[in-house]
């Protein structure tokens, strides 16, 4: 049962929002389930699994109030920090495959990145006006040459000559331009360097300058500590441990904290015009050193980005693309705006219903109605999952024996739906209000933004698919057409009506995990004729186990304890998409096969991008 059946906390129900009254059902939505800003009245969905999609868009509002301006870049351009990852020189470099060549020449455009870093620092302390930044920038400055000997030290251990090879990437010539000109002041939007006559003027150029350069520092950070989590079993005899140690290290991750530091002194006087004058220029920097790790030639490269459309046998392959709904795409879970929208256009126990309409429950009875439905469900889905962790342990996946434990779930599932249809307090939604709030309704970050790509890519032969518990499919159609993304199709329960209105009853279609796999292998039964097809589940709780583990390859955003738990009891594995990606390139092999009993996980939708698509 979607309503009841995804997160392990409270989900708060906002109800009576009296300070700011909305126009309509779908204003009150939008200003108040995704803003957090009005009083809640609590109903108590624990709904057996952590909420990724909620905690997620609640720690991303912290950052905002409460970071400085280099991580609140940093989350939001998150995209390009993925895209850098599963970079196939950084997938080669992980997996210890990558040619020494190659690593060779990167470490020549590295140079010069580091060169450009020690030029721009200089300029930046004779701008900076405060002794305690002059002599911050100076350390960062002292930093830098400090990585250009250790690249030196790269260099003999290797017997490579670097004035051989010293020639800049074009991408490199770019990103060093760029950072020369901003501590130069050739800005768009600030006076020429000339005209910078008093030292507040004069400090914002250090400010800027230092906005252009940490996200190179902080990038590196990032993928030292990646690579360092993936290659820890190993490590020892990794032929780019130096590299990956250096990276990783103590000492570097302190380096990109202080770096991020001086920015926040420096840009604390900033007006918001100026902070988003450093918000575009780090978004500008980050993905000019992505671009740089793009034109590192890797030979041979299995697994990303998973669709190549340069390589002849990967553009003739056909994606089927697979997603759940709540809490994977969506920020909120549909139960709670259905659950909104009905006490909201409910009528007060004082106020007379004419005789044209369906007789409904009041809204302080819908209150308390749902209030009584989820603490039943909460107490028996619990006990539910505890019947299927009372099984054997298994070490290694059986399907036969996956689907049989979760046939308990699915007819838990389907009586709790029957009580909930039972109880009335579906009834009397108008269709209008459903859509208008599908169309208000909050997608996790980058969610819109790949199902566009997936479909806009001409070389590439796709098909998206929505499989939901979600008891309103009208929902969740209106939020992908109001993005533009009528093509997805969407398999979930539908709402019956009369004149606009819903009876309550609804036409069952997917109402559990059972029903998702069987809805699931008959979509790619309907689609497998001469076609050669890549199967892609991506989802978030247990009742995606099933379908998780059919598709060749099974993606899992957030973290659902119950979904782990009991996957693992099992016989299923969950490792990092990024880890698999670099053990397929370390045993050179590119296959995806469904039924081997290994999840990926992601910590966002950036990630899955970066996997399938690449740039």
């Amino acid at each position: 049962m979607n309503g009841f059946q995804k997160i392990k906390k409270t989900i708060p129900i906002l109800i009576g929002c009296e300070r700011y009254p909305p126009r309509n059902i779908a204003s009150f939505i939008s200003c108040s389930i995704f803003s957090h800003f009005c009083s809640f009245s609590t109903i108590n969905f624990d709904f057996g699994k952590q909420s990724m999609a909620l905690s997620a868009s609640i720690k991303l509002s912290a950052v905002t109030a409460e970071e400085g301006i280099a991580r609140r870049c940093w989350v939001k351009f998150r995209k390009e920090a993925a895209l850098a990852l599963f970079n196939p020189f950084v997938v080669s470099l992980a997996s210890g495959n990558l040619k020494l060549g190659t690593f060779h020449h990167y470490i020549a455009q590295d140079v010069h990145f580091l060169r450009a870093f020690a030029q721009a620092y200089e300029m930046a302390e004779e701008c900076a006006d405060d002794d305690d930044a002059k002599s911050g920038i100076l350390d960062l400055q002292k930093s830098a040459l400090l990585e250009l000997e250790m690249h030196d030290s790269f260099i003999q251990q290797w017997g490579f000559d670097l004035l051989e090879k010293n020639c800049p990437d074009v991408a490199t010539v770019k990103y060093t331009d760029f950072l020369l000109a901003t501590a130069s002041g050739y800005i768009d939007g600030i006076k020429a360097p000339e005209k910078l006559a008093t030292p507040f003027e004069k400090t914002k150029v250090a400010a800027y300058t230092l906005g252009a350069i940490i996200p190179c520092v902080r990038l590196k950070a990032f993928l030292g500590k990646e690579l360092l989590t993936v290659c820890e079993s190993w490590a020892s005899t990794h032929p780019y441990k130096k590299w990956i140690d250096n990276y990783s290290s103590d000492a570097f991750q302190d380096r990109a904290l202080k770096t991020e530091d001086l920015l926040e002194k420096l840009s604390v006087s900033l007006t918001g015009e100026e902070l988003n004058v450093i918000e575009k220029l780090y978004h500008i920097a980050l993905k000019l050193k992505t671009n740089c790790l793009q034109e590192q030639s890797v030979e041979p490269n299995f697994g990303v980005p998973l669709f190549n459309l340069n390589e002849k046998d990967q553009a003739e392959q056909h994606l089927m693309l697979f997603s759940d709904f709540d809490l994977t795409c969506s920020v909120v879970d549909s139960s709670a705006i259905l659950a909104e929208i009905a006490i909201r256009s409910a009528p007060r126990v004082d106020q007379n219903q004419s005789d044209n309409q369906l007789s409904r429950m009041s809204s302080a009875d819908l209150r308390s109605t749902w209030g009584e439905l989820s603490k039943q469900y909460t107490e028996e889905y619990e006990q539910c999952v505890e019947s299927v962790l009372s099984c054997e342990k298994v070490e290694k996946i059986n399907y036969q024996g996956l689907w049989q434990a979760l046939e308990q779930l699915s007819n838990f599932e389907k009586k709790a739906n029957t009580r909930v249809i039972d109880s009335g307090v579906l009834k009397g939604l108008n269709i209008d209000d459903i859509r208008r709030a599908g169309e208000f309704l909050n997608l996790q970050d980058g969610c819109i933004d790949f199902f566009r790509n997936v479909a806009e890519t001409k070389q590439l032969k796709s098909e998206l698919h929505v499989l939901s518990y979600c008891w309103c499919a009208d929902l969740i159609r209106s939020s992908f057409t109001s993005g533009g993304l009528s093509m997805v199709n969407v398999h979930a329960n539908e709402f019956l009506y009369e004149s606009s209105l819903s009876t309550g009853e609804i036409s069952k279609k997917v109402e559990s995990p059972i029903d998702k796999v069987e809805s699931f292998c008959k979509i790619i039964e309907d689609n497998q004729k001469d076609k050669k097809i890549l199967t892609v589940y991506i989802g978030d709780s247990l009742g995606d186990l099933l379908c998780l583990v059919k598709a060749d390859i099974g993606i899992v955003v957030g973290e659902s304890a119950s979904l782990r738990r009991a996957g693992s009891h099992l016989g299923v594995s969950f490792v990092s998409l990024f880890q698999g990606v670099v053990e397929k390139q370390k045993v050179n092999s590119p296959d995806w096969k469904g039924l081997s009993g290994t999840l990926y996980t992601v910590s966002s939708w950036a990630d899955i991008h970066a996997f399938i698509l690449g740039s």
